[in-house]
């Protein structure tokens, strides 16, 4: 059974860096698509960042403040985020679509102040 486990989210003053971890068990991230999406209070779920074998891709709004990376050896997905700010404030979620399954873990809470 795959899962998905955030975590490293927290409260941060605007402007500082937070690095969100998603533990894998159940399968391999290094052959997966794997994205990160956020969920802001009152708002939808939205697309933040993705890895693939070969490439990586962001959301407009995070473009140059945010990083995706993977760890192969630990199976591991991260999401660096530097220069937060109080809109990226919201509930963050990992995501790995395997077949016609899609698996998400259970979240973890961003929070920045101003």
């Amino acid at each position: 059974q795959v899962q998905l486990v955030e975590s490293g989210g927290g409260l941060v003053q605007a402007g500082g860096s937070l690095r969100l971890s998603c533990a894998a068990s159940g399968t391999r991230l290094s052959i997966r698509a794997v994205a990160w999406y956020r969920q802001a209070p009152g708002k939808q779920r939205e697309l933040v960042a993705r890895i693939t074998a070969g490439s990586t891709n962001y959301a407009d709004s995070v473009k140059g403040r945010f990083t995706i990376s993977r760890d192969n050896a630990k199976n591991m997905v991260y999401l660096q985020m530097v220069g937060l700010k109080p809109e990226d404030t919201a509930v963050y979620y990992c995501n790995c679509i395997i077949m016609t399954n899609n698996y998400w873990g259970q979240g973890t809470q961003v929070t920045v102040s101003s």
